[in-house]
């Protein structure tokens, strides 16, 4: 098995443009992720898929100043260019991983791999509904990315490369998979450490400070539980609620 895991990275993000190369404790988002992705140890090699778009050069220098290997494919047929570039790279199994998420946890992604290899499963995430957004890990077999590519054909299904194969949007198409969803006592999934938005960037940024080197999403959790701001804007905007509708 070469592990590879994927992570896509784009400069025109439609909700914060250029939010790939924003600073995170001084350093870009994309390359704090990758710092993080590194210390996975299950993962044999890494790939940041990227476009053929000019305004994504950037995202293949950083690559470079990495050492970590560039792919360029489509911008909007997302899951064609996830497609090629595990074939390209001989990948079985992906580790899907999107460049919104620079605060991954590495424990949290060789816990998806172990599931998955343990398992006779095409496709394990932690994605649905128990861990913060943001620590989002997919692992799928080459043969189901390949069937995905070859069958699913609505544009949103093309965009988002998981939809087809998870099935929870079975107007856009949906697949017949063997999946697996790792689940933990008590649901985090209201915490929100993913990059979309400034304010995403703010509170990433302020609680990132506060975080030792090599921080686990523990670390963070126990952080932000002093400072519920820091817990992310799903949180504060449910607040926010509570306190009009009193």
């Amino acid at each position: 098995m070469k592990i590879v895991a994927i992570i896509s990275a784009r400069m025109t993000s439609s909700r914060l443009p250029g939010k790939s190369l924003m600073k995170i404790c001084g350093d870009p988002a994309l390359q704090h992720m990758l710092k993080r992705v590194k210390n996975a140890k299950l993962i044999n090699k890494i790939v940041v898929a990227t476009t053929t778009n000019n305004t994504d050069d950037c995202i293949e220098d950083l690559c470079n100043k990495m050492k970590v290997s560039c792919f360029r494919g489509s911008e909007r047929d997302v899951l064609g260019r996830y497609y090629l570039a595990a074939k390209k790279y001989n990948a079985n199994p992906i580790v899907r991983l999107t460049a919104d998420c620079p605060m991954i946890d590495p424990a949290l992604i060789d816990e998806t791999i172990a599931t998955f290899k343990k398992g006779k499963w095409e496709y394990v995430t932690n994605a649905h509904g128990y861990y913060p957004d943001g620590m989002d890990t997919e692992v799928l077999s080459f043969a189901t990315l390949e069937k995905t590519h070859l069958r699913a054909k609505h544009p949103f299904a093309r965009e988002n490369v998981t939809s087809y194969i998870a099935g929870n949007l079975p107007k856009y198409g949906k697949g017949k998979f063997k999946t697996h969803t790792i689940k933990r006592n008590g649901n985090f999934s209201h915490i929100r450490w993913t990059l979309d938005t400034i304010d995403d960037l703010e509170i990433i940024r302020k609680l990132v400070s506060r975080l030792p080197k090599n921080y686990s999403w523990m670390d963070a959790l126990s952080v932000a539980t002093q400072n519920p701001k820091l817990l992310g804007t799903k949180v504060i905007e449910k607040n926010e609620k509570k306190i009009r509708k009193n």
